[in-house]
């Protein structure tokens, strides 16, 4: 199959259907972990509505499972920035900056994220 006739195809099956339809179909890869083809899916239903934190939340996850840790930041730091006490887009974060070997940076984070999900130190 030569390059172009490859991307065609690639980008038209990702591509097709409605959201509803692309969001599903994502989920299915996700649940099958099929996390790159999940992504793709979902990179397309970010693009077309970013605003909307669930297909970002899945693909930043799908992203951390398929090693794609600077993917997984990027778009984990763009729901923070937007919705600083979503306490699960902070976890997530803190993990990535930690599998990345940044274990200051992800401190902060995970801090943060104990304490929206309620997980006090007792004193």
């Amino acid at each position: 199959m030569d390059t172009t006739y490859e991307a065609a195809y690639e980008s038209g099956y990702y591509a097709h259907g409605t959201q509803a339809e692309r969001w599903e179909r994502a989920q299915l890869f996700f649940a099958a972990k099929e996390y790159t083809a999940a992504a793709r899916v979902l990179a397309g239903l970010v693009e077309e509505a970013p605003e909307q934190t669930g297909p970002r939340l899945l693909l930043a996850r799908a992203y951390y499972h398929s090693a794609q840790l600077r993917r997984a930041e990027t778009e984990l730091r763009a729901i923070v920035e937007r919705d600083p006490v979503e306490g699960y887009a902070r976890l997530m974060l803190g993990r990535t900056l930690e599998r990345q070997g940044r274990h200051a940076e992800a401190r902060p984070h995970l801090r943060l994220a104990s304490a929206l999900a309620g997980d006090f130190p007792e004193v």
